[in-house]
């Protein structure tokens, strides 16, 4: 199995969830061993895909420093590790990624309009080689060895909508476009009613995301899934791990895990010696497996 871009350029615009501004983003292909880049079209600043790139992790993921930053990049990261895209171009016309409809779907059709494209290079995996946890206040994150590829999520929160769900995701691109790739994301009218008043939050709506009041769901059509919540921070958290650049052999955990604690895990796993390996595919025993999960 092969490193892969996208086979064409594509484009397509939408809101920003912050600034509630048009946003554009344009998808190209590039070279193997290229990477994942970010472009801040604006001031030409160029950032590539990484953990050290990372600067803010309080409402979103942000990629850079500002005022040259890209913001909330996980929904897109998300759906470009369930693609297995090793090397693309993603040219951003503001300072924040679309926010679609507030799950990864959009992006995944994006992708299917762009094609995937084999390249030369064998694909390279990271194989977690042993366990690595963080806490913090209660919540945690953890990466372990594991032969399936995973991603397990806990969530408890004290509201009638949400309350306590688990889910147990066993990873493959195909289970993601149906089990996770839908599951948006989710906020509390009293907190959209404050981060409005600071200027954020301004291109939230019930059209880009679940809203809640004290009580109920306030989105007419309901729920996408009955734990579309935990589903989402599963999500989430496969947009938090492609940031370090490279599917996962191993299984991802977590209780009430944030995109803070994510970044921390990932800052661990890569600091912390002997805790993963670098492998080619075809030097992965059981590598008939996951070519099928990767594929």
């Amino acid at each position: 199995m092969f490193e892969r871009t996208v086979a064409k350029r594509v484009e397509v615009t939408g809101i920003g969830l912050h600034s509630g501004e048009p946003i554009g983003m344009v998808l190209e292909p590039l070279p193997s061993g290229s990477g994942i880049v970010f472009v801040h079209a604006y001031s030409g600043t160029v950032l590539p895909l990484g953990v050290d790139m990372v600067t803010e992790t309080k409402l979103a993921t942000v990629l850079g420093r500002r005022p040259n930053a890209i913001s909330t990049i996980e929904h897109f990261l998300s759906a470009v590790y369930a693609y297995g895209i090793d090397n693309l171009k993603v040219t951003i016309y503001g300072n924040e990624m679309p926010i679609m409809d507030g799950s990864a779907v959009s992006f995944c059709m994006l992708l299917d309009e762009a094609g995937v494209k084999m390249q030369d290079s064998p694909k390279t995996l990271m194989v977690i080689k042993k366990e690595i946890k963080v806490e913090q206040e209660g919540k945690m994150a953890l990466l372990k060895p594991s032969k399936e590829p995973s991603f397990n999520f806990i969530i408890n929160f004290n509201h009638p909508a949400i309350g306590r769900q688990e889910y147990k995701f066993k990873f493959s691109k195909k289970r993601y476009i149906e089990e996770i790739s839908r599951a948006r994301t989710f906020g509390f009218l009293r907190d959209i009613q404050y981060l409005q008043s600071i200027n954020l939050a301004l291109g939230a709506s019930l059209e880009n995301a679940i809203g809640l009041d004290d009580n109920t769901v306030l989105n007419p059509e309901g729920l996408r899934f009955e734990n579309e919540f935990v589903r989402h921070k599963i999500l989430d958290a496969i947009g938090d791990m492609m940031v370090m650049g490279h599917s996962i052999v191993g299984e991802y955990s977590a209780v009430a895990s944030s995109h803070e604690l994510n970044h921390l895990l990932t800052k661990k796993v890569l600091a912390t010696e002997g805790a993963y390996e670098l492998v080619s595919l075809a030097e992965v025993q059981e590598s008939r497996e996951l070519v099928k999960v990767f594929a």
